[in-house]
């Protein structure tokens, strides 16, 4: 079985996003999520030897418990870097070949993009309002549903999710950023 059947297959439920935000804890977040989850490395505010030093410590840590290890990046750094995937919109994962492809979107059209991409899976946000964007527009838990169902890949929910959002959501797939994700 190869990487895009086992990944079908064990898809995580629960993800973590990182970013400067949660920095500190994702060493706690990463020992508490259950066995085969996934971490999603952006970490957009570091660069250079930094920022792999940073993914090497987190794929570490993540691979020890199991988790996949997807990088938000180019796919030919991705390979280079030794992570399972590629995270980021439908253009960016669509050179991905041999390589898992995480697309992100928010709207139909971006999910029908993430599709013709060959994404494995899409994250679909914002469900609930966040931090991330104070004030911004959010799916709601019916408008995401709807954008769900016309998903061509399985669908992650991402935006101002955590256990108690994702328990009203009751929606298989959830990622966090500052969620306390593995509080599950």
């Amino acid at each position: 079985m190869d990487a895009r059947q086992t990944f079908a297959r064990l898809m995580p439920a629960l993800w973590v996003l990182t970013d400067a935000r949660n920095d500190a804890a994702l060493e706690h977040a990463l020992a508490h999520l259950p066995p085969g989850s996934g971490l999603v490395f952006r970490h957009y505010h570091l660069r250079g030897t930094e920022r792999r030093a940073r993914f090497d410590a987190l794929a570490w840590l993540a691979r020890a418990k199991g988790h996949w290890v997807f990088l938000a990046g180019s796919p030919a750094t991705a390979r280079r870097w030794g992570a399972d995937g590629v995270y980021g919109a439908p253009t960016r994962v669509a050179g991905g070949h041999g390589l898992l492809r995480l697309a992100t979107a928010h709207s139909l059209r971006e999910l029908g993009a993430a599709g013709r991409a060959g994404a494995d899976a899409v994250m679909l946000s914002p469900v609930f309002p966040t931090r991330s964007h104070p004030g911004g527009k959010t799916l709601g838990p019916l408008r995401f549903r709807l954008l769900a169902a016309h998903s061509p890949v399985p669908v992650i929910a991402l935006g101002g999710m955590n256990a108690r959002t994702a328990n009203r959501l009751a929606w298989p797939h959830w990622a966090a950023i500052d969620g306390r994700a593995a509080q599950r």
